[in-house]
């Protein structure tokens, strides 16, 4: 008698499981059913951009830089890629952080030429900087508090490659020019104990 009662009991566990079986597979075929009808990822292209705002003159140190990834309708034209060798790139003016880097950014190759270099100084007058463009020539002097001494010519008609955006918490401008290595040395020895000032001259040569 019991049999027959054991009998049901298995059938009846066999149906439930069957029906549970039923019911997930048809739960799978649902799932992958949606995924096949959804829309794709959008496809993106990775570009650099600048990890922190960063001052024009400098040359970007790899924690400068992030990797971010836009839709191909806004990657800005002659947007730089993951890997691009930055090492001797001078930035010609300020960047903020997120913004994706352009070669439009960097200075050109002839802007600091083989064997020059990219040289910082500060002035003391930030609105004479104000008078100043990118491309620009100019005498550099060294003028002391000495009245008897006149100003000493340290350069004559130096390219402006890079007029930073001054700090609020520094006096002065800072002015990037390309230059000798020489004359950068003057530079470097003059603001030691010399204002440098500058004059804008036609003269390119």
């Amino acid at each position: 008698m019991k049999i027959p009662s054991l009998l049901r009991d298995l059938v009846r566990a066999a149906r439930w499981h069957r029906r549970l079986l039923a019911g997930f597979v048809a739960a799978i075929a649902v799932y992958f059913g949606l995924l096949s009808l959804s829309p794709a990822p959008p496809p993106t292209v990775a570009v650099l951009a600048a990890a922190r705002d960063l001052t024009g003159g400098a040359v970007p140190a790899s924690d400068d830089l992030r990797t971010v990834d836009l839709p191909p309708g806004s990657v800005p034209a002659g947007a730089l890629r993951p890997g691009t060798d930055l090492t001797a790139r001078v930035l010609s003016g300020p960047v903020r952080s997120g913004e994706p880097l352009t070669d439009a950014r960097f200075l050109a190759p002839p802007a600091v030429p083989s064997g020059s270099l990219a040289y910082p100084f500060r002035i003391d007058d930030a609105d004479i900087s104000a008078l100043l463009r990118v491309g620009d020539h100019i005498n550099l002097y060294a003028a002391t508090s000495t009245a008897a001494e006149a100003a000493g010519l340290l350069a004559r008609a130096v390219p402006v490659v890079a007029l930073p955006a001054p700090r609020s918490s520094t006096a002065g401008a800072l002015i990037v020019v390309a230059t000798s290595p020489e004359i950068a040395s003057r530079l470097a020895q003059a603001s030691t104990n010399s204002r440098i000032t500058v004059a804008l001259t036609p003269d390119t040569s």
